[in-house]
């Protein structure tokens, strides 16, 4: 069976281009802008508060994992009382195996490995969009887990490292969105699949992209009348479902446009348009230019 999500995920490309080990001892805080990159912690003891994009602070615990698709700023601090000794909060030692903040004599009251993540997708912007703004996932150790194989990996120079940490990766993305998926409060893929009624839809609409589907039959087959299914699909992924239909016909033309996986008309036709030339002018309205001229910019 077609899994939209690890669809959406594959597409994506992540890469790890930095990652670090990091501690705080007594009082200690940090402050950032994030400049809409992906970041990631994993709490490995301790406890901190964290604040992201000027949302509800939240305290992280021990094997507490969060992810952040687009961070624009965030602000780190201890969440116990504050500790004298003279250290200002904002001081960072490089320590001989991780960055410590606050006190760097004294014993930590936090470690954890934080990161920023890369997608190499031209369609990151679209496909990050269908993700909850944040993921936390609570006591999960294997995250934990899975985060320091990545770390490991990146840190070492054996051969197919960057094919082995693109899908460790995956693995790690795929694991935080299951298992937030109870909890997720902001509209978008994985709303939209954890509803049944809706996940049949989404379903078939990866499964035959071909197929020329319309409301009426996607309703259908959601067991819904067309209005509650427009107005449900709308709400739980946060895009129409033709919107959502023609942005992954999109995504998936041009990752078979960068691949070379088939000519203009073959690639019109597994994305669900009856010509290449229908094809074209759908293809240069949303992208801005024709697929030649794409598959010419953007292949090997």
């Amino acid at each position: 069976m077609i899994d939209p999500f690890a669809e959406v995920v594959a597409l994506l490309q992540p890469s790890l281009p930095f990652s670090k080990a990091t501690s705080g001892s007594g009082t200690w805080r940090i402050e950032g802008r994030g400049n809409g990159v992906p970041l990631f912690c994993v709490l490995l003891e301790g406890s901190l508060q964290m604040t992201i994009n000027g949302q509800e602070p939240m305290t992280l615990e021990e094997n507490d994992f969060i992810l952040v698709p687009a961070t624009e700023s965030f602000t780190t601090s201890n969440t116990g009382p504050d500790a004298g000794g003279g250290f200002g909060p904002t001081r960072t030692t490089q320590l001989t195996d991780e960055f410590r903040h606050g006190d760097p004599d004294g014993p930590p009251n936090m470690r954890a490995l934080v990161g920023h993540l890369q997608f190499g997708s031209p369609d990151a912007g679209l496909l990050l969009a269908l993700l909850p703004s944040i993921i936390h996932v609570r006591g999960l150790k294997r995250l934990a887990t899975m985060v320091q194989l990545i770390r490991n990996e990146a840190q070492d120079t054996r051969p197919a490292r960057d094919m082995i940490i693109e899908h460790l990766l995956q693995v790690l993305l795929i694991e935080a969105l299951r298992s937030a998926s109870d909890s997720i409060a902001s509209p978008g893929l994985l709303r939209g699949l954890v509803d049944a009624r809706l996940a049949t839809a989404i379903r078939l609409m990866h499964q035959a992209p071909e197929r020329d589907w319309t409301i009426e039959q996607l309703a259908n087959e959601a067991a819904l009348s067309r209005s509650v299914f427009f107005d449900r699909f709308r709400r739980e992924v946060g895009i129409a479902p033709m919107g959502y239909l023609q942005s992954w016909r999109m995504a998936m033309a041009k990752n078979l446009l960068r691949r070379r996986e088939g000519g203009i008309k073959e690639i019109a036709q597994r994305v669900g348009y009856g010509s290449a030339s229908a094809f074209s002018v759908a293809f240069t309205r949303l992208v801005g230019m024709n697929p030649t001229q794409y598959a010419r910019g953007t292949g090997p």
